[in-house]
């Protein structure tokens, strides 16, 4: 049986990718990417590329400055 890949978008955990005969599946794991659950993907580079779609990078918070 294959091994799952685990997909993660910025550090944060999205879903798994499983191969179910030519195609990959997503089972998605926490929201936004929940709208992916169950798609198929040809890669599971796709697969992550189309949850790094639902979650665009934060820009980085300010720290406090000392004065």
């Amino acid at each position: 049986m294959p091994e799952p890949f685990v997909v993660e978008i910025w550090g944060q955990p999205a879903g798994i990718v499983l191969k179910e005969g030519n195609a990959f599946r997503f089972h998605a794991y926490a929201r936004p990417f929940f709208q992916l659950d169950g798609a198929q993907f040809s890669t599971p580079g796709q697969a992550k590329l189309a949850a790094a779609r639902l979650q665009p990078p934060q820009p980085p918070r300010e720290s406090p400055r000392a004065e």
